[in-house]
Formats: C-alpha cells, sequence, structure tokens
C-alpha cells in the first residue's frame, strides 16, 4: 500500500510543480476582469481570450504568453507591459497606448490596431498577417518610426 502511494506521488510530483509555475495569478485575473485595473500585476499565461478590457489600466503587467485572442483593448493603457509571446490574434487595440512595451514574439494577426501608441516599444517577430494597422508606429514590411 505505502509502496503504491509513493509511486504514484513519484509520478504526480512532476505535474504539480509544473502546473504552478505557469499559470497565472487568479486573484489578479479576477482583479483585473472586475475593477478593469491591474497594474504591475503578474499575468504571465493567463487566458483573457474575449475579455472586454475597455480602458484597463494594465500599465508595466506581465502579460508574457497570455491569451488575448479577440481582446477588446480599446483605449486600455499597456504603457511598459511585458506582452512577449502573447496572442492578440483579433484583438481590438484602438487608441491604446503600448509605449516603452515588449511586444517581442506577439501575435497580432487579424488584429485591429488605430491611432494607438507605440513609443519605444520592443516589437521584434511581431506577426502582423491581415492585420489593420492605421495612424500607428507599427510598419508592415519596414521599420517602425522613431514617435507617433
Amino acid at each position: 500500500m505505502k509502496i503504491r502511494l509513493l509511486t504514484t506521488l513519484a509520478l504526480m510530483m512532476p505535474l504539480l510543480i509544473s502546473t504552478g509555475s505557469i499559470a497565472e495569478n487568479p486573484h489578479q485575473v479576477r482583479q483585473l476582469l472586475e475593477t478593469g485595473a491591474c497594474m504591475k500585476c503578474d499575468l504571465r499565461g493567463a487566458n483573457l481570450a474575449g475579455a472586454h478590457l475597455i480602458g484597463a489600466d494594465l500599465r508595466q503587467a506581465n502579460l508574457a504568453q497570455a491569451n488575448l485572442v479577440e481582446a477588446n483593448l480599446e483605449g486600455a493603457d499597456l504603457d511598459g507591459a511585458n506582452l512577449q509571446g502573447a496572442n492578440l490574434t483579433g484583438a481590438f487595440l484602438t487608441n491604446a497606448t503600448l509605449n516603452h512595451t515588449n511586444l517581442n514574439s506577439v501575435d497580432l494577426s487579424y488584429a485591429v490596431i488605430y491611432d494607438t501608441h507605440v513609443t519605444g516599444a520592443s516589437m521584434e517577430n511581431l506577426t502582423l498577417d491581415y492585420a489593420e494597422i492605421f495612424n500607428t508606429g507599427i510598419a508592415v514590411g519596414g521599420e517602425a518610426p522613431i514617435s507617433d
């Protein structure tokens, strides 16, 4: 009986350890969804697909690897945030601020990006397939302007 229990625990231990290290902070996800503000929050890997985050305060938040597919981030403040590797496919980013934001390896396919501020943002390896970009310092097939 003890051997069976030890064997089961030994097999489950890697799953228990790895699950906690990649999951978002559920308290902070709830805070964001309820209040629209989560400055400096740890939202790594958070599933925020389809979330209505209009005007959200996400300054300096860590959203690395977050799922923001079809999220509405109209007017959201993401200044200084880390979005590295996040999926923003089909996201709506009109009038958002992404100044000094890490946008490396972000998927913005099919995103709508109008009048968005990106001064000083890091934008290596962006995916922009079919994105609608207007009056924003992101250039398809070229370098982004230094300022908006």
